[in-house]
C-alpha cells in the first residue's frame, strides 16, 4: 500500500501534533505505573503527609517534576506557602462535560467542585479522581492504587501545552522557511536559515542513505516533523518550567505507533515476504523464523519508545538529584562540586536532546527503508 506524497504530508503532520495529546489524556495503567513509582517513593511516610526533612522534600520535588501537572508552578515562598505560576484549564467528562480552572485545586491541596461533583488530585500520581466534599481517597490494600472513579481527563496539562506550543512553533518556523525559499529563489532567509542545515542533514544523511533515492521523498515530511518535534520537546524539558514530555511513556508510545503504522502500511510485498517466507532459507527453517521475524515487527517500535523515554526520564532524575545535593551538603565544597557537575550534565543534556531526536529519526528511516527495499534476486530462493 502506497500513500501519495501530499496526503501523507498532511495526515502525518496532524497525527504527530495531536495523537500524543489524545493518548496522553487517557493514560493506560501500565504506562503510568512506571512514572508513578518515582512519585510513590518521593511521598513522605503516610499517605498525604507533607515531607519535613530536606531529603524527603528533594525526593518529593523530583517526583512531582517528572510527572505531569495541571498547572505551571514556577516557584513557592516557603514562609508564606504562596505559589507563583499560572493555572491551566481542566476538562473532564463525567456524565457530562466539566470545564474549570485548575486553580480550584489550589495545587492539589483542596477539593474542586463542578456542577455538584467533587474532584481531587491524588498526591501520588497527579491524576484527578472523583471524590466527596471531604476529598476522600480510598486505596486498594494490595496495590495501594486509588479505587475512586477516575473521569475521562482531556485537560490541557503542562505537557499537553508544551506539545501545542511545539506544534505551533514548528508550523510558524517552517512556513516562514518555505516562504523565504519561494521569495528568494531557493535561498533561505530570516530565522529559517538556522534550521536549513538540519533539514538538509535529515535529507542527505538520514533519509536518502537509509531509504534510497527512489522512495525517500514520500517519507521526508514525517522524518522532518518527528525530528524537530522530539527536538523541541527535549529542549523544552531543559528549561526551568518542569516539562517532561518525552520522558513520558504515553508520548513516546504515540510517536512509536506512528512509525509502526507508516512502516507497515507502506511496505511492499518483498518486506512481508522476508517476514513470512524468507527467501534463500530451507522451508523447515522458514516456519521457525516466521514467528520470530513477525515478533521483530512489534519489537522495533517498542525499542523506539523505551529508548527515548528512558534516556530523557533518567536525565531528568539524575540532573535534579545532583542539584538537590547542594541543599544536602550545605558546604561551599559540596555545593560547588554539585553546581559544577550539574552544569556539565546540563551541557551534556543538550547534546542528548539532539542525539535522541536524531536516533529516533534515523531508526524510523531505517525501518522505512527496509519496508520499501526492492528484491533484486528473484531466483535466490531456488539456489
Amino acid at each position: 500500500m502506497v500513500i501519495s506524497n501530499k496526503p501523507l504530508r498532511f495526515i502525518l503532520a496532524a497525527l504527530v501534533a495531536f495523537l500524543p495529546l489524545m493518548s496522553f489524556s487517557n493514560t493506560e495503567k501500565d504506562s503510568a505505573h512506571v512514572q508513578t513509582e518515582v512519585a510513590h517513593e518521593a511521598a513522605a511516610e503516610g499517605h498525604h503527609e507533607e515531607p519535613t526533612d530536606v531529603k524527603s522534600k528533594i525526593k518529593a520535588f523530583i517526583g512531582h517534576h517528572v510527572l505531569d501537572s495541571h498547572d505551571f508552578t514556577l516557584t513557592q515562598d516557603d514562609e508564606t506557602g504562596k505559589y507563583y505560576g499560572f493555572p491551566l484549564p481542566v476538562i473532564l467528562w463525567d456524565n457530562g462535560l466539566h470545564i474549570f480552572s485548575s486553580s480550584k485545586f489550589h495545587h492539589g491541596h483542596e477539593v474542586a467542585e463542578s456542577n455538584g461533583n467533587y474532584y481531587v488530585i491524588n498526591h501520588h500520581d497527579g491524576k484527578i479522581y472523583k471524590t466527596d466534599a471531604a476529598g476522600t481517597i480510598t486505596e486498594d490494600e494490595k496495590t495501594g492504587h486509588p479505587t475512586n472513579v477516575r473521569p475521562l481527563d482531556f485537560s490541557i496539562t503542562k505537557t499537553v501545552l508544551s506539545i501545542i506550543v511545539s506544534a505551533l512553533l514548528m508550523f510558524w518556523l517552517f512556513t516562514s522557511l518555505a516562504k523565504s525559499y519561494a521569495k528568494n529563489g531557493g535561498i533561505a532567509s530570516g530565522v529559517g536559515r538556522i534550521f536549513e542545515p538540519l533539514v538538509l542533514f535529515i535529507r542527505d544523511d538520514v533519509a536518502i542513505p537509509n531509504i534510497g533515492e527512489k522512495h525517500y521523498k514520500k517519507y521526508m515530511s514525517y522524518l522532518l516533523t518527528i525530528f524537530f518535534f522530539v527536538l523541541f520537546l527535549n529542549i523544552f524539558g531543559l528549561t526551568p518550567l518542569g516539562i517532561n514530555a518525552t520522558g513520558n511513556l504515553t508520548i513516546t508510545f504515540s510517536l512509536a505507533i506512528l512509525t509502526f503504522l507508516i512502516t507497515n502500511l507502506t511496505a511492499n510485498k518483498n518486506y512481508w515476504g522476508h517476514i513470512f517466507w524468507m527467501p534463500g532459507v530451507p522451508k523447515p527453517m522458514r516456519i521457525i523464523l516466521a514467528p520470530i521475524e513477525l515478533l521483530g515487527v512489534f519489537i522495533k517500535p517498542f525499542s523506539l519508545m523505551i529508548r527515548l523515554y528512558a534516556n530523557i526520564f533518567a536525565g531528568h532524575i539524575v540532573l535534579m538529584s545532583i542539584i538537590g545535593l547542594m541543599f544536602i551538603f550545605k558546604s561551599w565544597i559540596g555545593s560547588t562540586l554539585s553546581f559544577g557537575l550539574s552544569f556539565a550534565l546540563s551541557i551534556l543534556e543538550i547534546l542528548v536532546a539532539f542525539l535522541q531526536a536524531y536516533i529516533f529519526t534515523m531508526l524510523s528511516a531505517l525501518y522505512f527503508g527496509s519496508a520499501v527495499e526492492e528484491h533484486h534476486h528473484e531466483e535466490e530462493g531456488h539456489h
